[in-house]
Parts: structure tokens; C-alpha cells; sequence
């Protein structure tokens, strides 16, 4: 259980608060995946090219890059299993799919927001049901 709470618990809040453009990148890292609502492909690569910039030079943004991008990969993955069952199914899935996605598609806007201003805030946020696939 000990290497669960490892995985999930933020960082240790240290006396190096994020400066206030560390702050900034990091909120952007939230915000970029709702570049999806322009381009299908924004979910992930939006905070993808944000981490990608500036996770060498910022150690936050670089910690809630990862945090976003775990995040909207554990979307996009839960998102792709609904179609998939949904095609399995001859479309009979999408009575199960349809709800869900409108219940994860609020879900995920409010807590991409939530994290948005909690980075804004300088805190380091953790999505409630995110897969840890970037360490």
C-alpha cells in the first residue's frame, strides 16, 4: 500500500514555492488539453507539447505536465474502450457508451479546471483517477 501512496500523493510542499511563470506553465499544462473542444488530437498532445517545452527548465510544471498527460491518457483510453465495446456490440453498447461519455466529458472538464487554478495557485494536484503511465 505504502508504494500506492508513493505514486499518488503530491510532492512534499519544500520552501521552493513555484515562481509565478513556473505557476503559470504549469496552469497551461491543464488548459492545453482543452485544445481537444478545436482539434480531436488536443486532449493529449496539447499537454504534451506544453510538458515537452518546459519540463527540463521548470521542475513544477514539469511534475503537473506529467499529472495532465496521465490524466488525458486515461481519458483517452477509457474514451477508445467505449468505442470499442460500442463496435463490438453492433452499436448496442452505445447505450451504455453515450451516457458515460457525457458523465466523463463533464468530469473532465471540471477537474481539468479545478487543476488548472490549483496549479494556478501553486499547488501540486493530483487527478482523482488517473493511471500513472509517465513516471
Amino acid at each position: 500500500m505504502a508504494d500506492f501512496d508513493n505514486l499518488t500523493q503530491a510532492p512534499a510542499a519544500g520552501s521552493d514555492a513555484p515562481s509565478a511563470e513556473q505557476r503559470t506553465w504549469g496552469m497551461l499544462c491543464h488548459l492545453a488539453a482543452l485544445s481537444a473542444f478545436f482539434s480531436g488530437i488536443g486532449l493529449v498532445l496539447g499537454p504534451l507539447i506544453v510538458w515537452l517545452i518546459k519540463r527540463d527548465e521548470m521542475p513544477f510544471v514539469n511534475d503537473q505536465g506529467k499529472e495532465a498527460l496521465n490524466f488525458n491518457i486515461t481519458v483517452f483510453i477509457v474514451s477508445a474502450a467505449l468505442w470499442i465495446i460500442s463496435i463490438v456490440t453492433l452499436g448496442l453498447g452505445l447505450l451504455i457508451a453515450v451516457p458515460l461519455w457525457i458523465v466523463i466529458a463533464l468530469i473532465w472538464l471540471i477537474v481539468t479546471i479545478v487543476a488548472a487554478i490549483k496549479a494556478n495557485d501553486g499547488e501540486y494536484y493530483r487527478y482523482p483517477f488517473a493511471l500513472r503511465l509517465i513516471k
